[in-house]
């Protein structure tokens, strides 16, 4: 195999060029090196390939002529950036996603469904129906919609009245796509804003009739302690089954909380929850190294694409090609059950919190 610097650099290295350029830039200019950046994870191709076949690098999102003066340049003379900080660490391309999974046919063959994305009743930009059609182009067979809740105001989270409203429309949406033969179920589910002390803001009840229900973190995302308590904390929120993008780091924007991530993993174990592979190009989150430690720890992985618009459902190779490198147990990938088996793991996970919150209460009465 020929050494990488040898080769041109690829779109993961051109970000982080891109990346540096901007720190050093004028404003105006860093704005553009900055969402090159971020948008060289989605370039279907690599750059170096284009400049091989002698086309234009203007097709790739957000590179105009200036910007691809300097990244031909860059190709020319086969620039490698230094490994990048933690802030822009560990993010893969869709390039090298696909590359990835093409390798390895039967892991993209085994995937049945999406578990987390967002519609207008909250932050996305299409329908519920708009979702599922684009969920059933690509052989899905269950998607679960995961819309914000309340305590989010500014996802336009919403609350157990439009939750209510919401449902029925699922149900409405899923029997139409019955008639028309589509073998697609929507699962009706929430993404559970949950504070520092891992507790949501929806009535427990309402949640109840949810087929699924992922907690996230919004909030306190900065802080530099660690942060286990409240992960230990959440995981025991007996609302939730999944926790999302549990680290909350955002690329070249924040590096998100830390924490004893093998207590946090040997919990989810035990209480059978999952924890989240957020596919968004931003987040990523769990990334590799983490994603390690969960493999290590037994811990289920969920995989959603926190689309907010149909087309995003193309994210979901980023989170496939991650659980794929870190070498996950096809059998810990919740998106790798049948919709039966999904079910039945969801209402044992509820059975089992429903009883330890039984044994909790009597032992209480009795002290």
């Amino acid at each position: 195999m020929q050494p990488r610097i040898n080769l041109p650099p690829s779109n993961a290295e051109i970000a982080e060029l891109l990346s540096l350029e901007a720190s050093k830039a004028s404003y105006v200019l860093q704005r553009a090196f900055r969402r090159a950046a971020r948008s060289a994870f989605l370039w279907e191709i690599e750059a170096r390939d284009l400049v091989a076949h002698k086309e234009p690098l203007t097709q790739l999102t957000h590179v105009g002529p200036f910007l691809e003066k300097q990244i031909r340049q860059w190709i020319r003379r086969k620039q490698h950036p230094p490994r990048p900080p933690p802030l822009r660490k560990e993010f893969f391309t869709l390039a090298e996603s696909r590359l990835r999974l093409s390798k390895a046919t039967s892991w993209r063959v085994r995937l049945r469904g999406d578990l987390q994305m967002h519609t207008q009743w909250s932050d996305g930009s299409a329908d519920i129906r708009a979702m599922a059609e684009a969920a059933v182009a690509r052989g899905y067979q269950y998607i679960a919609i995961t819309d914000h809740s309340k305590g989010l105001s500014i996802a336009n989270g919403i609350d157990e009245a439009k939750l209510k409203q919401q449902s029925a429309e699922i149900d409405a949406v899923n029997r139409e796509l019955g008639s028309a033969g589509k073998n697609i179920t929507i699962l009706h589910s929430i993404e559970l804003n949950l504070n520092p002390a891992g507790e949501g803001d929806m009535d427990a009840k309402a949640l109840r009739s949810l087929d699924l229900v992922l907690g996230s973190f919004h909030s306190a995302l900065r802080r530099k302690d660690d942060q286990t308590e409240r992960y230990l904390a959440a995981l025991r929120n007996p609302d939730i089954q999944i926790l999302g993008h549990p680290r909350g780091r955002i690329y070249n924007y924040r590096s998100g909380l830390r924490a004893d991530w093998e207590t946090v993993f040997r919990e989810a174990n035990r209480l059978d929850k999952a924890v989240e592979i957020d596919a968004y190009p931003d987040r990523q989150d769990l990334n590799l190294s983490l994603l390690r430690i969960a493999k290590r720890c037994g811990a289920r992985i969920s995989i959603g694409t926190d689309a907010h618009h149909p087309w995003q459902l193309e994210f979901i190779d980023l989170a496939l090609a991650a659980a794929l490198a870190a070498k996950i147990p096809a059998d810990r990938i919740v998106n790798f059950m049948s919709l039966n088996e999904l079910r039945a793991w969801v209402e044992n996970v509820c059975r089992v919190q429903a009883q330890r919150r039984r044994a909790r209460n009597t032992t209480h009465k009795h002290h």
